[in-house]
């Protein structure tokens, strides 16, 4: 075999292999869960859109997308790297996490211990953050980054929401949807309105 042929033949096989992969990934994705918010847990005015200066009409439904054999389960927030990041409610933060996926992150808790509220991608967290502080409702939290698995030029928030099990572990839970939550009740928050030191930005 010549190298003319070779060459076509590994190509044709790459090709192959290539369009398999993507119909065995697109198969592969779980379809979303429809999960019920306990219905005392947000009230109509008590959710922040986490990230500062974010408008509801800026919101894109991505919860359910595709992501490398998984749904994504999470709401992606675009923003300018360095932008303030809001504890969405009222909570304590229950864990500060570093993984190769959500690079530097936060798991809030609501006060009940009956959600969890996650915070990914972040640039780094606001200065004096540490596990069981308690937290208020639109007090910065951390900047929005690209660390983690994020594209270097696409810094947003991966922000989601869960309800935890009866065993209360931060890292399990069933996803619920932002989406429709925030657009029908959250508020935004400006840059303006926050302590001077914590504003952001680049």
């Amino acid at each position: 075999m010549n190298n003319y042929k070779m060459r076509k033949w590994i190509l044709g096989g790459l090709g192959f292999t290539a369009v398999f992969a993507l119909a065995w990934t697109a198969a592969d994705v779980p379809k979303p869960r429809a999960v019920a918010i306990p219905t005392n847990l947000i009230a109509s005015d008590a959710i922040i859109i986490p990230v500062a200066g974010v408008h509801v009409e800026s919101l894109k439904d991505n919860f359910a997308d595709a992501r490398a054999g998984h749904v994504h389960d999470a709401l992606d927030i675009m923003a300018p790297r360095g932008t303030p990041v809001l504890a969405a409610v009222d909570g304590r933060v229950r864990k500060l996490f570093t993984s190769r996926a959500g690079g530097i992150t936060i798991y809030e808790t609501d006060p009940s211990e009956q959600m969890i509220y996650y915070y990914a991608h972040l640039d780094r967290y606001a200065d004096g953050l540490a596990e069981g502080k308690t937290l208020r409702r639109g007090e910065v939290i951390g900047y929005v980054g690209t660390t983690g698995n994020a594209p270097r030029n696409s810094p947003h928030l991966h922000f989601a929401m869960s309800v935890l099990p009866p065993t209360k572990e931060w890292w399990k839970g069933d996803p619920v949807n932002p989406y429709p939550i925030l657009t029908a009740h959250g508020v935004t928050r400006s840059s303006s309105e926050l302590p001077q030191h914590q504003a952001g930005g680049d």
